[in-house]
């Protein structure tokens, strides 16, 4: 389990990260367009189960809250300005739930400032990725990230069977916007809200991490394939 101790210096980390991206000349730019190849890359790989509706939600928050190119500085903000009463106030496993989802994107922008360099301005398509993707190498992190995902996941679907813990969020939702701390809120909530909605997570997850790792393993082969295809519902 993630130390919430950590939380502190996750944070730190990541605005050292976008310090440095912002200081480096066209980073900003390279990394906006890798992370928007990324994006499509994850809709083409998880398109067929957008065909069941349970999935949707859940598939939406990964790819938004957790993985995707979205602007997370509000959220950041919110956690920094909070972290002494979240601490105090917050039960652990949302703490533990938030350094999780922290250390992910601190992950993620590590690994993909390297891979934007790596593509040296490039146009990025699947061999420019793939040749990107191997150059960089570090599996032991790409397993991190795959494993990260899986996990927070794995507590969601745990923590939305509790009646007390919507409770508590629920109770919550009024303070934490009066407070300042919406952003922190809402992520939280919607996390809740899309593993409630899909029910047992299990099926999802456990192919999240076969593709994810089989595609990990394809592209630190040198094998660009799997970023094009669409996965058949067979496989889900």
């Amino acid at each position: 389990m993630t130390h919430t101790r950590d939380l502190d210096q996750l944070l730190e980390r990541k605005l050292r990260l976008e310090e440095r991206a912002t200081a480096a000349a066209g980073s900003g730019m390279r990394l906006t367009a890798l992370r928007s190849w990324q994006a499509g890359r994850l809709e083409r790989t998880y398109a067929t189960l957008r065909r069941q509706e349970r999935y949707v939600p859940a598939l939406d928050f990964f790819l938004a809250d957790l993985y995707g190119p979205g602007d997370f500085s509000r959220r950041d903000a919110d956690l920094r300005r909070a972290l002494a009463p979240l601490k105090r106030a917050l039960p652990a496993r949302l703490l533990d739930l938030l350094c999780m989802a922290i250390e992910l994107q601190v992950l993620t922008l590590d690994l993909d400032e390297q891979m934007a360099a790596a593509l040296d301005g490039h146009d990025i398509d699947a061999n420019t990725y793939a040749a990107a993707y191997r150059s960089v190498g570090r599996p032991q992190d790409r397993r991190r990230q795959i494993d990260l995902i899986v996990r927070i996941g794995q507590d969601l679907d745990e923590l939305v069977r509790q009646p007390w813990m919507r409770l508590a969020l629920r109770a919550a939702h009024m303070p934490a916007h009066l407070a300042g701390f919406g952003a922190l809120q809402e992520f939280l909530e919607r996390g809740f809200q899309a593993f409630r909605r899909m029910g047992n997570a299990r099926d999802l997850l456990a192919t999240i991490m076969r593709r994810e790792t089989q595609i990990m393993s394809s592209l630190l082969r040198g094998d660009a394939s799997p970023l094009l295809q669409v996965v058949p519902d067979a496989d889900a």
